[in-house]
Order: structure tokens, then sequence, then C-alpha cells
């Protein structure tokens, strides 16, 4: 029995060491350099600061307020905090929550997180990614304000059957007719880089219209464009060379500025990535199949003319501040020709934009123009071996202007240059410019599921109390035995 006993002893303890050993191993292959740089070239990719960071705050720290047709949903802090971020979290909780959409704690996050495009990263990455976030980021003590959307969109357990319904599991596979660089751009397109998040319009659920994959949709107070081959709605008549500077500075002279939700995958992402992925990434969009929008006649990115409104306010008193009635040429003169120019032109170097010929004037719902003018654009990149920055003040109070536009003047010049330097037969409303203000459109489902769920309530009600009235009715309505017993010997004595 003794040799017996501790024969059992050095068993366990052999156990327990080697044990020991594979967990070391595994916590020095998570370590490893070469992991946490492909982990955090991938977090680049898949731009998770835009999203879980706030402006000039700690990285992954979430708190950021993202808007959505629903409500408002705070990104969670995702720093290796054991307290309030993923430092608890295991491998596999990380790759549920990535690409399945399921919290460690078991609940379903919303898809503003794009858990339903990350649902194609290979292994690989994800352990790649969970290495990165658990071993090179800062953990950051603070949590994140908790989101609290309205009922019934409270409860996490209907995304169930949104995921049901509408999330694909299964990972991205090569296509054996296409080239690598095709398949590589297909993976960050798809996967990654979530496109299709943005730039696919979403149906009544929120889910991605698949028929119209890449075809434009509203993000907030912006709208993504078309992003497919068609040469009028789409970016069509982009070369290759064209879309790689675009995604690498979000600048294309004479046809594209990025702003809003681009300009932060600009700045965050897309400018990280190296040459051969933004070849990739270009190689795949290009062959993306073309969907023409029916109410495009011409170009995007080809419409206008150089006009000068001078003649119309020289010598009037044509500051918008204190004008009671202001007119377009006046709103144009006081708040945007001294970067634009008198002809719109823009500045030489094309610091400035030229207003013609360029697509935030194309129609697209008036979102762009209208949020352009409102918030203005801010986007560094890192260009050669200096930093460069594209900047516009916003008019719409936001950036803290003395004297910002109301909708009624934003409404008025957003028609003017559309007039002259864009889609001349578009019109903008005033009721457009304050939906844009609010941040975009409101959801009918909240309202509909809120009237949906009452209405399913006050049929349970009526249907118990008529469950009730016809149990009340059935007692009623039968013989008590006792009372025929007593009848029927009232009438034995009456007989005897």
């Amino acid at each position: 029995m003794p040799m017996l006993t501790r024969w059992l002893l050095r068993t366990l303890l052999a156990g327990l060491c080697l044990t020991g050993a594979r967990v070391a191993v595994a916590a020095d292959t998570d370590a490893d350099p070469a992991l946490l740089k492909r982990g955090e070239y991938l977090a680049r990719a898949a731009d998770c600061g835009a999203c879980h960071s706030l402006p000039h705050g700690e990285p992954f720290a979430g708190g950021l307020a993202i808007h959505s047709p629903v409500g408002t949903i705070f990104a969670s802090n995702i720093t290796p905090s054991a307290s309030f971020g993923i430092g608890r979290t295991t491998e596999q909780q990380f790759a549920e929550a990535l690409r399945r959409g399921i919290r460690a704690d078991g609940s379903n996050l919303y898809p503003a997180m794009p858990y339903t495009s990350y649902a194609l990263l290979s292994d690989a990455d994800v352990h790649a990614l969970y290495g990165y976030f658990m071993h090179a980021v800062k953990p950051v003590d603070k949590p994140a304000p908790p989101t609290r959307l309205p009922f019934p969109m409270n409860i996490r357990l209907s995304m169930k059957v949104w995921n049901w319904l509408f999330l694909d599991t299964k990972p991205f596979k090569q296509d054996a007719q296409q080239s690598e660089a095709w398949n590589r751009g297909a993976y960050l397109v798809e996967g990654a880089a979530h496109c299709g998040a943005c730039h696919t319009p979403r149906g009544f659920l929120m889910q991605e219209l698949q028929a119209r994959q890449f075809a434009g949709g509203r993000v907030d107070a912006w709208y993504a464009p078309n992003i497919t081959a068609d040469v009028d709605s789409g970016i069509g008549s982009w070369t290759s060379d064209e879309l790689v500077q675009y995604l690498r500075t979000g600048k294309l002279r004479g046809k594209a500025q990025a702003a809003g939700g681009m300009g932060e995958a600009v700045e965050h992402s897309l400018q990280y990535l190296t040459d051969a992925d933004l070849a990739a990434i270009a190689t795949y969009v290009r062959a993306i199949p073309a969907i023409h929008d029916p109410a495009d006649k011409t170009s995007r990115f080809a419409q206008g003319r150089p006009f000068s409104p001078l003649d119309a306010v020289r010598g009037t008193a044509a500051i918008a501040s204190v004008s009671e009635h202001p007119t377009g040429a006046e709103l144009f003169q006081g708040n945007c020709a001294s970067c634009h120019s008198a002809q719109a032109e823009g500045s030489r170097d094309g610091y400035y934009p030229s207003l013609f010929d360029n697509s935030a004037l194309a129609i697209d719902h008036g979102n762009n123009l209208i949020a352009t003018i409102l918030y203005g654009v801010n986007r560094t990149t890192r260009e050669g071996q200096k930093e460069a920055q594209a900047f516009m003040p916003g008019f719409g109070g936001n950036s803290g202007d003395a004297d910002p536009l109301g909708d009624r003047e934003i409404t008025i010049l957003a028609n003017y240059v559309l007039a002259h330097y864009g889609q001349g037969d578009a019109a903008i409303s005033e009721q457009q410019v304050a939906e844009v203000r609010r941040g975009g459109p409101s959801s009918l489902l909240v309202p509909l599921a809120q009237a949906g769920v009452a209405a399913g309530g006050l049929v349970v009600v009526v249907i118990l109390l008529l469950g009730l009235v016809f149990v009340i009715r059935k007692r009623r309505g039968k013989p008590d035995p006792h009372s025929r017993r007593r009848s029927r010997s009232r009438l034995s004595e009456g007989a005897l």
C-alpha cells in the first residue's frame, strides 16, 4: 500500500507539473511578439478602436455612444481589466462574442457589434486577436455606461431569434476560381473590415439586405454610398490605384473626401493596412457586381459647374449671422467661399476640395451634404513621413461655433450649393436637416414592437377573462347534488 500511495502521488505531481508546463507554454505562445503584432494588425483591420475608444480617451476602454435607429448603444470596455473589461474572459468566450455575438455571461450582443461579419474570421486570427487584447493592451479599470434600449429592445434574449434568422456562422471559404488577391480582399471586406455593415442597406429588422449588398446604406446622420462596380451609382469609374489612394488617405481629388464613419475608418484602420492588403481590397471591391440606382442619370463624381455668387451679393449686407432672411448666395459667401473659393473650385493644392465634381453633392438622400455642413470633417492620416489633417469646421453648433446656422439656414445653403455645384434638380427639406441633426432617422421597429407586445398582453388578458367568465357560468349552471337530495326528501315526505 505505501508503494501504491507513493506511485499515485508521483503520478499526480507529474500530471500537475505537465499541466503547469502546458499553461506556461500557452502563456508564452500568447505573448509571442509575432503573434501580438499580428493581433494588433488584425485589430486595426477590424477597426476595433473606432468604436471601443472615446476620442482622446484610453484605447479600447469603451464608453462611445453609438446611435442606432432603435436607441443608443454604448461600446464596452475590451481592455484586459479583470473588473470592467475582458480580463476574465477565456479564449472560447472571446471567440463566441466575436463571431456569435454572445457575451461571457451568456447574454446576447446587439448587431451594432458587427459579429455577423466577424463570423468569417479564422481560428488563427481569433487566437491572435485574443493574445493581443490580453497581453498587449493596457487594462483600464473603468466601467463603460450600460446600454439601456427602450422596451422591448432591452430584452437581449430576443437577439437569439434575430441570430437564428440572419446570422451565418459558416467561416470564410476561399473560391478556387478566383485569384489569391481576390480571396484575400473578400476575407477583409466581408470579414474583418466589415464594409457591408455600413455600405449595405438594412431591412425592417435591421438585417443587411443581401440582394443589395454594398449598394449604399444609412449610418446615423451619414449615408455610406454605393461601392459596387456601377459606373454612375457606384465606383465603377475608379481605377485600382485610385481606390487604394482613397483607402489610404481618405481623399481622391475631384471625386471624394472621407468624412463621418468612413473618415474614422481611414484614420483608425485602413491607412495602417499593408500595400498588399489594400490592393487585395481594391481587387475584390472592383469585382462586386454593379447595382444601379434608377435615380442616377449621371456619375455622382461628375456634376455641377464653376459659379460665383459675388455678383449677387456685391454691395449688399451679406453677413449671414445678422441677416434676418439670408439668401443662398449670402450664406455661401459668408461661410464657404473663404476656403472653397468664390467659384467653388477649391484650393490649388487640393486641401480644400472643389464642390463641383464632388460626390458629397451627389444627392444620396442629401444626408452627406447636410451632415458635412452640420458636423464638418476632421480626419488625420500619415502621408509620407508627415501627419496630414483634413479639417472643415461644422456649422451646426457641435464644434462650439459662436453663431451656428439653424435648420432653415442650412436648408437654404444646401439647396443653393446643390443647384449650382451638384444635382440641380435635387432638393433638401428643413425636416431632413432636423432629422440629420438628431443623428438620423428612428426606426418604426420600436413603437411597432411595443404596440405588438401591448396587443399581445391585451389578448392574453381577454382570454383569461373569458376563461374566468366561462368557469363562473359553468359553476352557476351546475346543479347542487345536496340540493337535489333535499328536494327528493321533501317530495318523499309529501307523498307520505
